[in-house]
């Protein structure tokens, strides 16, 4: 790659971009691409996260709306689905820290980030498809 007429601040940001490609660091997201420490699982398909937008500065709380998937509902005839769903996303990403690819920026009906989420290199939202905790919306 060749760097020329940038600037010490592109300069700087090119060589991260590189770093960060170079290291495998996760997912190709784009510029919608955080690290998150996932706080909080509501259902399967809802989680709360802290998210590291960079520079030291985080954005506490924030929730997200698993992209792609629906899970059972927590309310209902299908709350014992919706308990395990939400039990066995707890177990595979409470408390750790995550990829969030972020889905334009865009939010749902109900105002939360639709999101996908990578465990290393597991897609979480695949993940649950596949476990069939989930099942594939469209």
């Amino acid at each position: 790659m060749q760097i020329r007429n940038i600037g010490l601040a592109g300069a700087m940001i090119a060589a991260v971009c590189l770093c960060a490609t170079a290291a495998g660091a996760g997912p190709e997201c784009g510029l919608f691409q955080y690290r998150a420490r996932i706080v909080a699982v509501y259902d399967g398909d809802s989680v709360t996260a802290d998210i590291d937008l960079g520079f030291n500065t985080w954005r506490h709380g924030e929730k997200l709306r698993l992209f792609g998937i629906d899970a059972p509902e927590m309310r209902g005839a299908n709350k014992p689905a919706a308990t395990l769903s939400r039990d066995r996303l707890r177990r595979r990403i409470l408390g750790k820290d995550v990829m969030v690819c972020s889905i334009k920026d865009k939010t749902g009906k109900y105002g939360r980030y639709l999101a996908v989420l990578w465990d290393g290199d597991d897609n979480v939202n695949d993940w649950l498809i596949h476990e069939g905790l989930a099942v594939a919306y469209k």
